[in-house]
């Protein structure tokens, strides 16, 4: 199984990449031969990914990444670049390869001390692999400062470097480095696609993968998370009774807290898993004893450690906030659709009793304010409005209608 067959429908994007990467393995085998260069090639420095939420760009990124390391011995043998099974392939999948650098968001942007370190990388060779990978997971919260570091580091990469950015849309990512990106759009898989990766992959029975799918409208992550995680299933479950429980004031204030407090015990359970295993790893690291002092000096590098531990926790909730958003715009988006007649597939079709309740009480104008409310609880968010703030005015719209 190749790199590519984890990708589920975007064979249009495969292709070029498929391409690069061959060009790639043909430029790096030339040059450890110091052989004649390779003239003409599809490969570039930077590559700008972009796409909806759920089309897999992150995963793209990631399985091109692991083709410019593949080392597998038949691609001597005309094989392509991107085995799936070599060492270089599987460490770059799994997030392990010395010569990948992934960056991520902690908090709700990228901040310059962030990207520091892994600029300074991008300057010097591979260690062990035949690239100097940098991904950037969420180009789009690259601030000023680092998203100018970004940009010197691409104007002028050492020559075995390798930019892969990774965004929602082009226009989320500055002019002046989009336009050294090579681009590639992705789309949204169809929710068949989907159901028949859940199958095929995770061994999930056809009519459980058929109602994640449909469930999601094809975002790849939400649906085998849905699929495959009763916990996540559950909350769905209590996030679809949210549109009837807000009938009056006090239904609707409760309905508020519920959420918040549902998404604030996500994070709780994140950082019990991750925060304690990080500082004590650390504590190591500085050369503390097994439960003694820090030695002198370091005390700082602990609370860096906590601020980000603390940015991450905000940042989970907020994940996790907008999830609960996304279903109820889709929840709400069926209701439009009864109300309206249309032909459209019904995604929440577990919940098709309370979706005709709301559709016959109200108006597909109603609706639309519902939804448009939801839109703006997530752009309260943005503005780092408090959480429970948010949700309350949203929860009394939904109401009010």
């Amino acid at each position: 199984m190749t790199v590519w067959d984890d990708l589920v429908g975007q064979e249009k994007v495969c292709e070029p990449l498929a391409a690069a990467a061959r060009d790639a393995d043909a430029f790096v085998t030339a040059a450890a031969a110091d052989g004649p260069l390779p003239q003409a090639t599809s490969m570039t420095h930077a590559w700008l990914f972009t796409g909806p939420p759920g089309s897999g760009v992150a995963q793209t990124a990631r399985a091109f990444a692991a083709a410019l390391q593949c080392v597998s011995p038949d691609r001597a043998l005309g094989g392509v670049p991107g085995c799936g099974f070599c060492d270089g392939c599987h460490t770059a999948l799994v997030g392990t390869h010395a010569d990948v650098s992934t960056v991520v968001a902690l908090g709700a942007e990228i901040r310059a001390q962030d990207m520091r370190d892994t600029v300074r990388k991008s300057f010097t060779s591979p260690a062990n692999g035949r690239w100097q990978i940098i991904l950037v997971e969420e180009a789009e919260r690259l601030n000023e400062k680092s998203a100018n570091a970004v940009l010197k580091a691409v104007e002028e990469p050492a020559p075995r470097t390798v930019w892969l950015l990774c965004a929602p849309s082009v226009e989320d990512v500055l002019p002046t480095i989009r336009s050294r990106c090579r681009h590639l759009n992705l789309r949204t898989p169809s929710v068949e696609a989907v159901a028949d990766m859940l199958v095929r992959r995770e061994g999930i029975e056809p009519d459980v993968a058929a109602a994640a799918a449909r469930a999601t409208q094809g975002h790849i992550d939400r649906a085998r998370r849905l699929a495959t995680d009763k916990a996540a299933r559950d909350r769905r479950a209590a996030v679809l009774k949210l549109p009837l429980r807000v009938e009056d004031v006090g239904g609707a204030l409760r309905a508020a807290q519920e959420l918040v407090d549902a998404a604030a015990e996500d994070a709780k359970q994140l950082a019990e898993e991750m925060d304690a295993k990080e500082t004590e790893e650390l504590k190591a690291a500085l050369g503390a004893a097994q439960g003694g002092r820090l030695p002198r000096g370091t005390a700082g590098v602990i609370k860096d450690l906590e601020a980000d531990q603390k940015r991450r926790k905000a940042r989970t909730q907020r994940n996790s906030l907008d999830l609960a958003l996304s279903e109820l715009t889709g929840f709400y988006r069926d209701v439009l659709a009864l109300q309206l007649g249309t032909r459209v597939a019904i995604a929440n079709a577990d919940a098709e009793d309370a979706l005709e309740r709301l559709a016959r009480g109200s108006t597909p104008e109603s609706t639309l304010r519902r939804i448009e409310a939801i839109a703006a609880c997530g752009e309260a968010l943005d503005r780092n409005v408090p959480p429970l703030l948010a949700v309350e005015a949203m929860t009394m719209a939904l109401r009010s209608g």
